[in-house]
Order: C-alpha cells, then sequence, then structure tokens
C-alpha cells in the first residue's frame, strides 16, 4: 500500500489514524477466525495484536531496525538506505504511532465486537455493602 502521506507531524497523525482503522479490521476479521476456531480471549486479543502491528508498522519498524542495526559506513550507503525511506526524520515517531494507533484499532474492536468491559467489569459487579443479607 502506498499511500502518499504528508511529512513531519502530520504524515505521523494521518499513518496513526491508518494504524487505528488497520487495527479495528484486523480485530474484526480475527475475531470471526477465533470464534470459529474455538479459541479464547487471550488468543483473540494477542493475535490480533501482532498482526495488527505487524500490518500497519512493519515496513517503518524494519527500516528502523535496518539503519540502526547495519552499519553504513560510506555515505554511498547511507544514501541508498534513506533514499528508499519515506519521511526519514520522523521514521522513530511516525513506528511509535503506528504501533500505538494499531494497539488503539484492537481496543476499539474489542469494545465493538466483544462487549468490552460490560461483561466483566469489576465496576459493574455488586460490591459487599449493595448485596442483600
Amino acid at each position: 500500500m502506498n499511500l502518499p502521506l504528508h511529512l513531519g507531524l502530520l504524515g505521523v497523525l494521518e499513518a496513526g489514524l491508518i494504524s487505528v482503522l488497520a487495527g479495528l479490521l484486523v480485530y474484526a476479521a480475527w475475531h470471526r477466525i477465533v470464534r470459529i476456531a474455538g479459541g479464547g480471549g487471550r488468543a483473540l486479543f494477542g493475535g490480533a495484536s501482532l498482526i495488527a502491528i505487524l500490518l500497519s508498522a512493519g515496513i517503518d519498524g524494519w527500516n528502523l531496525f535496518y539503519l540502526g542495526v547495519v552499519q553504513l559506513e560510506s555515505p554511498l550507503y547511507a544514501r541508498l538506505a534513506l533514499q528508499g525511506i519515506h519521511d526519514a526524520d520522523s521514521l522513530g515517531v511516525r513506528v511509535a504511532a503506528e504501533i500505538i494507533g494499531a494497539l488503539l484499532g484492537v481496543l476499539a474492536g474489542w469494545q465493538l465486537f466483544s462487549g468490552g468491559l460490560a461483561g466483566g467489569s469489576p465496576l459493574q459487579r455488586p460490591q459487599d455493602d449493595d448485596r442483600r443479607t
């Protein structure tokens, strides 16, 4: 997916919003797959989170890892490595926004499709002084 994102903070916000949408869609699809397979909530939430992070921050995360690990010994190699990265100046912030956005999208999907905290919220359980004796 080759979207023309803006540079700087606006591009970071756009990438984060796209990641929220990706996390929501991944959770919707993964919810159906796990429920058909008979899996539990941990597999549902963890799998959807992992897939959403890999989809939304995968390429930028790999570029960030590559720039940190590979020794760019000459200006030519550095220029070639940076040439393929869209907005290399804010790459780290964009990866963080994509990860946070993917997790927020999965959390929103959990709220929408699984009922979220409605079924097991400690806030909705009767307290000791609310129970009949």
